[in-house]
């Protein structure tokens, strides 16, 4: 792939999740509100539905500056949806998060990847006494293009479903509130895909990695998928009315999941934990800061520390990514 394709495929994803945000925004402020108030009370009991859709940005531009660095554009998008019904016993949540960024820096002239999701995530509850639910879960997380290891970026070592993680979990889910939830699953399957054979072979993400003979043949190929049996833990927390006045506009969540193979090394738990802070700076303008820290015992970093060609670290390690942004945002 080229690098101009490479690029204009980059931002074909953002314009495309920018669109795809505009157009269900558009949604519900001109014929969803219509029909809310055509249609009676009772036809809608149960449902809520939030979101956010927004975009942000930063420039920098330097000309003979003298204490140096470099012109640098990034770019930002993301497009939060949950759906949330609960009625009589019952209970069912789901949520849909999106979000992809870019970055040119210098005298690059195509742009790196800076973000790269898809999370989706439905859980249905039927309550079995005061705040408990027997309740189901399925998640599926995966990714919209290719990463690169930069500045390299002739090597992929990520992909579309490259990988990408479904979790179907069966426990009890404790809802004391609309704020808090907390789902422990002793009953869960996790199944991880690398639909890149390249990846699978070379093992990438956790699959069995290919096999070959003394003279470097392949006698078979990487397996594409990982299936993994264990327990699995879901806390979130969310919450957009503060107190004292201040706080009105400040909007929090953070949600961690941990889960543990029982059927190899139960004692390394896999942790993805997210936290998401907006403000509102008036009806359109928002301060964001999202942290996500990941760490994986089958996703193996390697980090070349000296730029020397030898790898001075092999192995998993603790994942963090940082996004703090200022722009556009629209809460439905």
């Amino acid at each position: 792939m080229s690098k101009q394709l490479h690029m204009k495929k980059q931002l074909f994803i953002l314009l495309t999740l920018f669109v795809v945000g505009y157009s269900f925004v558009d949604a519900q402020i001109t014929d969803a509100e219509k029909q809310l108030r055509a249609q009676s009370k009772d036809t809608l009991d149960g449902w809520k539905t939030t979101g956010v859709f927004g975009v942000n940005f930063s420039q920098t531009s330097l000309t003979n500056w003298s204490a140096g660095g470099q012109n640098s554009f990034a770019l930002n998008g993301f497009f939060n949806l949950s759906a949330n019904y609960k009625k009589d016993k019952n209970v069912w949540d789901n949520s849909l998060e999106m979000g992809y960024g870019l970055l040119r820096q210098g005298k690059e002239k195509t742009f790196m990847k800076t973000d790269d999701k898809i999370d989706l995530m439905s859980k249905y509850g039927r309550e079995a006494f005061k705040d408990f639910y027997y309740a189901t879960m399925l998640n599926f997380r995966t990714q919209m293009a290719p990463g690169y290891n930069y500045p390299n970026d002739s090597v992929v070592i990520s992909d579309w479903l490259a990988p990408a993680y479904t979790v179907i979990a069966l426990g009890m889910d404790y809802k004391p509130n609309k704020y808090f939830s907390a789902f422990v699953a002793p009953l869960t399957g996790k199944l991880t895909f690398v639909n890149n054979q390249k990846l699978a072979d070379a093992g990438a993400f956790g699959v069995e990695e290919a096999k070959f003979d003394d003279s470097g043949v392949m006698i078979s190929k990487g397996e594409r998928t990982k299936k993994e049996f264990g327990g699995y833990i879901r806390i979130i927390y969310s919450r957009n009315e503060f107190t004292p006045e201040f706080l009105k506009n400040l909007s929090f969540m953070t949600k961690i999941d941990l889960f543990s193979n029982y059927l190899e090394n139960p004692q390394n738990i896999d942790i993805n934990w997210e936290t998401l802070i907006t403000m509102k700076v008036n009806k359109y303008i928002t301060v964001s800061l999202n942290n996500n820290m990941i760490y994986d015992d089958d996703v193996i970093i390697t980090l070349d520390k000296n730029d020397d060609g030898i790898i001075d670290v092999n192995g998993p390690r603790l994942q963090i990514k940082n996004i703090i942004g200022v722009g556009f945002a629209y809460k439905f």
